[in-house]
């Protein structure tokens, strides 16, 4: 079985938790954006699959996890993937394949269309992020979480297709008590404040200048995820040179969660193909 270590190293001042293993090239996981998460309830279905093949390095984002809750009301998003960057540099990589879900995959996305990515991508893998969020109850479940039992089963609710998952309550309690933890609740609520008056600030948006991608970029879709919209990874797929998308059947938001051995498989072969095409 492949040793899973977690560590925690200082980047930039900031501690920041993170779980390694495996060796040979790296893959960062970049988990999701929802209170409770982090790198261990993100990528523990995936984590030891990948490590087979890849030296994995999942960090906490900061404000998530065993990382330092620290916000930063100008530029949050900025804030998290410098962060990542300074973070891959600490470790000792220089070029790495990245995997983001929701946020992560977000995050991903912002940096390799930006003028200047910072980011060491040598391939990307995005699942679920990147369309249009739906303004919906699911949504409304994500954003209005009040640090109790029940909004963290709604916030199961709107993650997965499966209803064993909210209906399992010692997942939804891992889940709750990881969002409570000191600071985590805090920080993500935080980044949420705005001035009385302000209108809201837009969703991320799926209109980027994907044509800047370089990189080669795998867009995974769930087939039944409440939050995005059918077919939105096919459309973002299409704007990046040769850029290719799936969709993972009766999985929602997160489908390295909820079906792993498919998502598993669909990362070792890209990955590896990748591997294959740079070392030739």
């Amino acid at each position: 079985m492949t040793d899973i270590q977690p560590k925690t190293i200082l980047v930039d001042g900031l501690a920041t938790g993170y779980l390694e293993a495996g060796q040979g090239d790296p893959v960062v996981l970049l988990h999701g954006g929802e209170f409770g998460v982090s790198a261990e309830l993100g990528w523990e279905n995936n984590i030891a699959a990948l490590a087979a093949h890849f030296r994995v390095l999942a960090p906490d984002m900061l404000g998530f996890g065993g990382s330092a809750k620290v916000v930063d009301f100008n530029d949050g998003r900025g804030m998290r993937i410098r962060h990542i960057a300074r973070f891959c540099e600490a470790v000792g990589v220089e070029s790495a394949h990245f995997v983001g879900n929701s946020m992560g995959a977000i995050n991903l996305l912002v940096d390799a269309t930006s003028e200047s990515p910072i980011l060491p991508a040598r391939s990307l893998v995005t699942i679920c992020g990147g369309g249009e969020m739906q303004r919906n109850d699911h949504l409304a479940a994500l954003y209005d979480y009040d640090a109790t039992l029940s909004g963290m089963r709604r916030i199961a609710e709107a993650l997965f297709f499966d209803p064993s998952y909210p209906a399992d309550d010692e997942y939804v309690q891992r889940r709750f008590e990881s969002s409570i933890a000191p600071g985590a609740w805090e920080a993500l609520a935080a980044a949420r404040f705005r001035r009385p008056g302000l209108e809201p600030p837009p969703l991320p948006s799926s209109k980027r200048s994907y044509e800047r991608i370089a990189v080669p970029t795998l867009v995974v879709e769930g087939e039944r995820d409440k939050l995005l919209p059918q077919g939105w990874a096919a459309e973002i797929a299409r704007q990046i040179p040769g850029g290719r998308s799936i969709v993972v059947p009766k999985a929602g938001h997160c489908p390295q969660i909820e079906q792993p051995s498919v998502v598993n498989h669909v990362l070792v072969d890209f990955l590896t193909e990748v591997q294959r095409k740079v070392s030739a």
